[in-house]
């Protein structure tokens, strides 16, 4: 099995240096490239085509959202995740970095373990963010007023089932829960989720639950 190919992006040296020390020592892991900004790291992705992209969010000439912004709406990186690791923890950031298409949201301050571990969990596929706590961050972000960063996402696309499921899948609902709900079997469910993350650009679960709340299908609460 080959290893999961890394770009590690961070302004700071000394990090940038640790991290990608850290995630080259682990089994399954290779880093093949780093970046000391948002610019270097698109144009990097682009080339190397990297696995994973751990990328940090405050940095000069491009920022680590708009950076994953540009990496996650590139086709030619489809197979590209993004892993945000970041000592700025904020939920606007969250929110910013989940929007924009990151899988996944560590702390700078996490043991070397977790790092390499959310790593990997990324670079399968999954969200290092559950649905659930994702419904909690939206809900405490959307209670507080804070700004949408653009325009609310338009659903006119969704089909009817589409919206229903969206709605379990914002209140942190699992496949066979949401068949159990709907009276569909799961691989149905799993269709309709599937499709609703294609028409709404959706990388995971979690920008489902974003765009759930941002767009007025689900309120704070319910």
């Amino acid at each position: 099995m080959s290893p999961t190919r890394v770009l590690v992006v961070d302004d700071q040296a000394l990090i940038r240096a640790a991290v990608r020390d850290l995630l080259d020592a682990a089994d399954g892991i290779e880093v093949i490239g780093d970046a000391a900004d948002g610019e270097q790291a698109v144009a990097l992705a682009a080339t190397l085509r990297p696995d994973v992209v751990v990328c940090d969010i405050r940095m000069p000439r491009m920022d680590g959202i708009e950076a994953t912004r540009r990496i996650c709406t590139d086709p030619t990186l489809a197979d590209t995740r993004v892993l945000i690791l970041t000592t700025f923890e904020e939920d606007d950031y969250v929110v910013a970095a989940l929007r924009a298409g990151a899988s996944g949201f560590i702390g700078k301050g996490a043991e070397p373990e977790e790092i390499v571990h959310a790593v990997l969990a990324v670079d399968e596929g999954g969200a290092l963010l559950s649905p659930t706590a994702t419904r909690g961050l939206i809900e405490k972000y959307v209670r507080r007023g804070a700004p949408v960063a653009g325009e609310a996402p338009s659903l006119d696309m969704l089909t009817e089932r589409e919206r229903e499921v969206l709605r379990h899948i914002a209140r942190g609902r699992s496949n066979d829960e949401i068949a159990a709900s709907l009276f569909i079997s799961p691989h149905t469910a799993k269709t309709h989720v599937k499709n609703s993350m294609l028409k709404l650009g959706a990388h995971d679960r979690a920008q489902l639950v974003i765009a759930a709340y941002e767009s007025g299908l689900l309120v704070p609460g319910e």
